[in-house]
């Protein structure tokens, strides 16, 4: 180890030096009205430059009777990788195309981690993922749990890639 490396006191001026151009920067262009800093005020201000690649928010698709249109087939389920998402199936005799439906559908924010493998595995285009992510951020575990509700009236979609086998006349009122 050379003089120069064992002497800490340059590389500590040139970090200064660096760190303090960044702040003048930045607080020259905050007093010209300019925005300087990355800093967004959240919940006030959302960002813009959102990457393209941002998949969002978690959204169940519609029939158009308003029923949900996954089949609880638990693909989605079954492909996470971090173990988010858990359904709970019901049987429904009435439907004979597909007879079984989420009776719970409930999806764990806090561990999520958006690769949207959910909606690439889902035969039937039921769940999507949505770019907006209005009051993700919670103070509680608990609250970072989205029910089956939330994600059917949160933005409802009901134009599925895969429509729904209409019910033969005279089985459904």
């Amino acid at each position: 180890m050379g003089l120069w490396e064992r002497a800490y006191l340059p590389e500590i001026l040139r970090g200064l030096f660096i760190t303090g151009g960044v702040f003048l920067r930045n607080m020259f262009k905050w007093m010209t009205g300019r925005k300087g800093a990355l800093t967004s005020y959240y919940p006030e201000e959302t960002r813009f430059d959102y990457a393209a690649g941002n998949r969002g928010k978690h959204i169940l698709t519609q029939r158009p009777d308003g029923s949900p249109q996954c089949i609880a087939c638990n693909m989605c389920a079954t492909v996470c990788p971090a173990k988010v998402i858990e359904i709970e199936a019901a049987f429904d005799p009435q439907d004979m195309a597909h007879p079984k439906y989420p009776a719970r559908f409930e999806i764990d924010y806090s561990r999520c981690v958006f690769c949207g493998l959910c909606v690439e595995a889902c035969p039937e285009d039921a769940i999507r993922m949505v770019k907006e992510v209005p009051n993700l951020p919670a103070t509680d575990r608990w609250n970072m749990w989205l029910g089956k509700e939330e994600l059917l009236t949160w933005q409802p979609h009901g134009d599925v890639a895969k429509p729904y086998p209409p019910a033969p006349k005279g089985d459904r009122a």
